[in-house]
């Protein structure tokens, strides 16, 4: 699934006429780097879900054939849902659409975070692993995902404000955060059919798929179990 719903404010004044997803870059639209990167990976049926000027995206999409791919459009322009929100319907479509996907892994990423990342080497590492991925780089930011030494994600923490989620791991953060890797998150994703199965779940329509890994930190605190488990995959 390529996320294309966002209002893409931090582009702006681009926005203010186009969707994020066809802002140029190169010669072609984000969208299209993105599902070629997925068509070239071997990923051809493809998910983006619509909701700022969804109707130029619908066009250029049907205009280029999908650019070789089966794309499938989930319609937000009713309410903007995030980016959890927004798999958590798009879940529905797909399995609706084809049945056996049901019980099949999704490739989840921003259309505007593009990466020279070998996606063949992430999904045999997913394959390997059997466990959600997160892409994360060591890099610079406020935002952190926190990791334990197996990088079984078990937290967040903002540096800049000291928040820390979730609230089970808050109480103890001063002690725990420190022994934690930090990373940063890329917006790419594979979630496993388990985590899928949780995300259907989830009571809100409209939330991030960082929430909804962190409310697994927050169960897997309380049960003491680490299933499904959502580990790193470094770039």
């Amino acid at each position: 699934m390529i996320f294309c719903a966002g209002l893409g404010t931090r582009l702006k004044p681009l926005t203010d006429t186009m969707p994020k997803a066809l802002v140029p870059l190169a010669g072609k639209p984000l969208l299209q780097w993105q599902v070629e990167k997925l068509r070239d990976a071997g990923i051809t049926d493809i998910i983006v879900n619509v909701h700022h000027f969804p109707d130029m995206i619908i066009d250029t999409i049907r205009a280029n054939n999908g650019w070789g791919c089966n794309i499938l459009i989930s319609d937000e322009r009713d309410q903007l849902l995030d980016t959890g929100g927004g798999l958590k319907k798009a879940k529905s479509q797909i399995i609706n659409h084809k049945s056996q996907m049901a019980s099949e892994p999704i490739l989840a990423c921003n259309v505007d975070i593009l990466s020279n990342i070998d996606l063949r080497a992430l999904v045999s590492a997913y394959e390997h692993e059997g466990v959600s991925l997160l892409v994360v780089s060591d890099r610079q930011t406020q935002r952190y995902l926190c990791f334990d030494d197996g990088l079984t994600l078990r937290g967040w923490t903002n540096i800049a404000t000291g928040e820390v989620k979730p609230s089970s791991l808050s109480e103890a953060a001063h002690s725990i955060i420190p022994s934690f890797r930090r990373l940063a998150f890329s917006g790419l994703q594979i979630l496993s059919p388990e985590a899928l199965e949780l995300l259907a779940q989830m009571p809100q329509d409209k939330f991030s798929l960082i929430d909804f890994y962190l409310h697994l930190c927050e169960e897997n605190q309380k049960s003491k179990i680490n299933s499904p488990g959502i580990r790193a995959g470094e770039l």
